[in-house]
């Protein structure tokens, strides 16, 4: 399938459009469980119905997956949403949340749109067409040191794999204590990469990697000049553990920072793992014929 990208940007935009009005008007009334100590609303279920709806009508032949009520990702190309990322502020009226929409071809990102209704701003970017806030273009920071950095960090963990998620976290935020200017958590991969994307904070460090969280980050960050990568320096793919976005200068500092974090856990490990494998893939050792 030949991508469009100018056009399929400009119908995500509309669904997104779409999206927004219902985040903002719509308040949660019905609220469920999911997991340990995961929420989902009737406007989560609400936003990504009307955005399959409207995404399969209008662009036939694209897949689509949905956060909370899933779909399939076999297709060549899909649409992946997560209607509300950051739920559980969206739930307490606190406006770090938004909508993450990305269109997936031969399983890497290439589109992504992200609004973030409470902050009044909306992003946009799609490969080698830039990346825009509200209609600006933008650019990752200049950053070069950790003392002049203001660095996000993702959710601590629940579930089996919680513990050893937040013991990594919190040594991760120990090192950044001592050395960057100041540390955040804001609740939200849309929120951590749109604001590395337009230089809002410098880098973002989150210890897991689900697509429908980060696919229309990455694709932001990465169009506008961002670092985007695994724990070891290797470049950002679904198959990674983690997901940093750093300024370009901020690489070398935050990847340090890591070494000495995740070094012997599943973090680090894992990485080079994945790293090894899409080596693999992309260079297949030749067979042995002896």
């Amino acid at each position: 399938m030949n991508l469009d990208l100018p056009s399929l940007l400009d119908l995500a935009r509309s669904v997104a459009d779409q999206a927004e009005q219902q985040l903002r008007t719509l308040a949660p009334g019905q609220i469920t469980a999911k997991g340990d100590r995961g929420m989902v609303t009737d406007v989560d279920l609400a936003i990504e119905r009307q955005a399959r709806e409207t995404l399969l009508h209008q662009a036939p032949g694209i897949g689509f997956f949905g956060e909370e009520e899933g779909g399939s990702t076999d297709a060549e190309t899909y649409w992946i949403i997560d209607p509300v990322d950051g739920t559980a502020n969206f739930i307490r009226d606190l406006p770090l949340c938004g909508i993450s929409l990305a269109l997936v071809h031969h399983g890497v990102p290439v589109l992504g749109v992200i609004r973030l209704p409470l902050l009044n701003r909306a992003y946009w970017a799609a490969d080698n067409l830039g990346a825009w806030r509200d209609g600006r273009r933008i650019r990752a920071s200049d950053a070069t040191t950790l003392p002049e950095a203001m660095i996000a960090i993702g959710d601590y963990g629940t579930g089996p794999d919680g513990p050893e998620r937040n013991r990594v976290a919190l040594s991760i935020q120990a090192h950044l204590a001592e050395q960057a200017q100041r540390v955040r958590m804001f609740g939200s991969a849309a929120v951590d990469l749109a604001l590395v994307a337009d230089g809002s904070i410098d880098a973002c460090i989150t210890l897991g990697n689900h697509d429908w969280d980060m696919a229309a980050g990455t694709v932001i960050a990465r169009e506008a000049g961002a670092v985007v990568m695994d724990t070891d320096g290797s470049p950002h793919t679904p198959a990674s553990v983690t997901t940093i976005a750093t300024a370009p200068g901020l690489r070398d500092a935050v990847l340090g920072i890591l070494r000495t974090t995740t070094t012997g856990t599943r973090y680090m490990t894992g990485a080079r793992q994945s790293e090894a494998a899409m080596r693999r893939v992309l260079s297949p050792e030749p067979a042995d014929t002896a």
